[in-house]
């Protein structure tokens, strides 16, 4: 397909748009203002790309957000990538879009829950697969039309075949096609949930279970006119009674097309699965699965390694599966370690086991003669290439700035020796960029470049420092540009707890939006913080309250002193998940410190967490690998509620119903302590809400709520107008 020919259809068929949505630019000489948080929620956000075979044309999603009644709708956009000139087109299309592919002959395949033509209605819309010539918009053709929705799909490298995967009920041999989900938990007459002795899960993340019922891979032959041929349909997990899988492909609740490949020949898919069953809460053991198309009993392939096998992508040349493995089991942050296997031999090699770092994509050059992966590394999170034959890692400069790599992924190597990638950082959010072989990238969309670019600037200083154990620590400070005197200070704690606020943009836990409220957004890497190897990514197992509350105190005061401006005299913490657990425990051993906390979703109670929390591995490997009946001492150890008489600063409780990871019962019983003990307290629960804050309306009135409660606290009074909080009612 000719790219000057694709190029003016495109222009003459489908909205044409120089730059995406903007607001307003400052009034000429006026100082910008600074980004609010109705600016964070209502920003134009990039989905994935995805690039035509030929290299000359990249797709991706945007969602834009209403700035009145804050409603979410995602778009494809299609831009040249060998006209620089030439200005992002939006596809013309009827209802929703995501998961955009290109196919081997150009066409984009898509899902939707667009309605076909004719459709009455009244007809249920279900999320089904499309595919469409971009230039010619009325060419789109449905590809699927089942009666249950489709979660994914992948094109096989020939395009003669298709999978899918979507929610299915086990005992039914076709997609959607039989009655019922198959859940057993709902036996009736009533509408009690009944789950029987063995089930495994109860519930996960944000939703109860639903045994019988499982996300399932299927595959199906495409016919001339480009649908499937529904006859041809076979599940690929195989008959439980004969060893077949029964379990989640892609897995739960994270797992997504990444975690599925089709062989090079077209005539296997290879999945990521765990089984489901009773052990399934206390194990980390998702295996890679060879499935043949014909629907005969799927292959373990890594069923020697008891621990994580994720991540497949199979070589141009169809020879070598190239993977991702963790080495201990029941240990979600292990180190992820690129493997080889010959497909044909069955031989397996670690490729980058002397390499001290944890991928976290995986990717093919079009050569077949390296590998691009993106891990964490000290505050960046760059890509790299690794050499297929020796496993050499060598870290790829692909970021314009060459102070900061940022936070890459996506990234998409083509046969011209470009690159294709997003990237973002802390003060913006993700564009894409494309860069020549050996060249930093160019960024060639401005999803939301301008309307950032009209707001404030913040700036990013990092630090390091001697923390615990005389190790090195990182960290972080941003504050806004170009103001004078002193800031209050915000340590900012993030989660995991194996986990880093790096050099990244957020929707949720955002520095830039922080900052520009007149704040010193202080962040430190503490010991189990990634990119900084294993060992340090260890340290904190069983030392929860220990060596990261040191680094947390040695990084704050050597933040203050590095730059005058920060006022730690002055100040408030927060955090969330782990940094909620920790906002507890600076409440009993560092009462005296800070102003305020902002406590989201922590651990109040070790006991209770160990018996309410869903994914039973991950308290019991951070506890020794104890249940809390086995060892009660190692949890009880570093336990906030044994130190709740301590407590006095005030603190601003989130949580919600929905969290099943750290339940909601733990922010109550936290917000109970503050009253009991009549430290000035507030709590905001979501009934709607998981472990995170995604919609657009509750984001908005969690950054309210907290920016007031910072406010209270550190520009109108709070201990400095004399108020202590413990034991003086608010």
């Amino acid at each position: 397909m000719k790219t000057v020919s694709l190029r003016a259809a495109l222009l003459a068929a489908c909205l044409v748009s120089p730059l995406f949505a903007n607001t307003a630019s400052a009034a000429a000489g006026a100082a910008p203002p600074p980004m609010s948080a109705q600016d964070l929620v209502t920003l134009n956000r990039l989905g994935l790309a995805t690039v035509s075979p030929d290299g000359a044309w990249a797709a991706y999603t945007v969602t834009t957000t209403d700035p009145v009644t804050y409603k979410r709708t995602t778009a494809i956009w299609l831009r040249s990538l060998t006209d620089a000139k030439a200005p992002p087109v939006k596809l013309a299309w009827e209802g929703s879009v995501s998961d955009p592919a290109f196919a081997a002959d150009g066409t984009l395949w898509l899902l939707s829950d667009r309605k076909p033509a004719g459709a009455a209605t009244d007809t249920a819309a279900t999320t089904q697969v499309w595919s469409v010539r971009p230039a010619t918009p009325d060419s789109a053709r449905q590809v699927t039309a089942f009666k249950a929705d489709v979660a994914g799909f992948k094109l096989s490298p020939d395009g003669r075949r298709l999978a899918v995967w979507g929610d299915i009920a086990r005992s039914c041999p076709t997609f959607g096609g039989c009655a019922g989900d198959g859940n057993t938990s709902l036996p009736g007459p009533g509408t009690g949930r009944l789950y029987k002795d063995g089930v495994g899960f109860v519930r996960h993340w944000d939703a109860w279970e639903t045994p019988g019922n499982y996300s399932r891979v299927f595959a199906f032959a495409l016919g001339a006119d480009g649908r499937i041929d529904t006859d041809s349909g076979r599940a690929l997990d195989g008959d439980p009674a004969q060893g077949g899988l029964v379990g989640d492909a892609p897995t739960k609740p994270f797992g997504d097309g990444g975690e599925i490949a089709w062989s090079a020949d077209g005539r296997a898919v290879i999945y990521a699965a765990r089984q489901a069953d009773r052990n399934e809460p206390h194990s980390t053991n998702i295996d890679l699965w060879w499935a043949p198309v014909d629907g005969s009993a799927p292959k373990n392939l890594t069923a020697a390694n008891a621990a994580t096998d994720t991540m497949p992508a199979v070589s141009p040349d169809g020879k070598w599966l190239a993977y991702a493995a963790m080495a201990r089991p029941g240990y979600e942050s292990d180190r992820l370690v690129v493997h080889l296997r010959n497909l044909a031999t069955g031989e397996d090699r670690a490729l980058t086991g002397g390499w001290d770092r944890s991928v976290a994509s995986l990717t093919w050059t079009p050569d077949g003669k390296a590998l691009i992966a993106t891990a964490e590394d000290v505050l960046d999170t760059p890509a790299f290439r690794i050499d297929a034959a020796s496993g050499k890692v060598a870290r790829l400069a692909l970021s314009p700035d060459k102070a900061r790599e940022g936070h890459i992924s996506n990234v998409l190597p083509l046969k011209d020796g470009r690159v294709v990638f997003l990237r973002d950082t802390i003060d913006a959010p993700a564009e894409l960029y494309v860069a020549k072989a050996g060249k930093p990238g160019l960024r060639v969309t401005d999803v939301a470049a301008t309307t950032m670019a009209e707001r404030a600037p913040v700036v990013t200083r990092r630090l390091s420092f001697t923390g615990a154990n005389g190790d090195t620590v990182w960290g972080w400070v941003t504050k806004p540009a170009g103001t004078t005197g002193k800031l209050p200070a915000i340590l900012y704690v993030h989660g995991g707890p194996q986990g880093s606020f790096n050099d990244g943009w957020s929707n949720r836990w955002n520095a830039r939006v922080v900052a520009s409220q007149g704040y010193a957004v202080v962040a430190i890497d503490f010991h189990g913080s990634t990119g900084y190897g294993q060992a340090f990514v260890d340290a904190i197992n069983r030392d929860w309250g220990g060596k990261p509350l040191e680094d947390l105190q040695k990084g704050l005061a050597a933040a203050a002193a590095a730059d005058p401006q920060i006022d730690d005299g002055n100040a408030c913490a927060m955090g969330a998940s782990y940094g909620g657990y920790m906002m507890n425990w600076i409440e009993g051993q560092w009462p005296d410190k800070f102003k305020c906390i902002v406590q989201h979703d922590g651990v109040f109670d070790a006991r209770a967490m160990a018996y309410e929390t869903e994914e039973l591995w991950f308290d019991e490997w951070e506890h020794g690998g104890h249940a809390y009946h086995e060892a009660p001492e190692e949890f009880e150890k570093w336990n906030p509620v044994n130190h709740v008489a301590k407590w006095k600063t005030p603190m601003l409780v989130v949580t919600s119903e929905k969290d099943f990871r750290i339940p909601y019962t733990q922010g109550l019983a936290a917000f109970t302590a503050l009253q009991m003990r009549k430290v000035p307290s507030e709590l905001l629960v979501f009934p709607d809400e998981n472990h995170w804050v995604l919609k657009a309306k509750n984001s908005l009135q969690w950054h309210e709520t907290v920016f007031a409660w910072l406010d209270r606290w550190l520009h109108r009074g709070g201990r400095a107008g004399g108020e202590t909080g413990g034991g003086k009612a608010d």
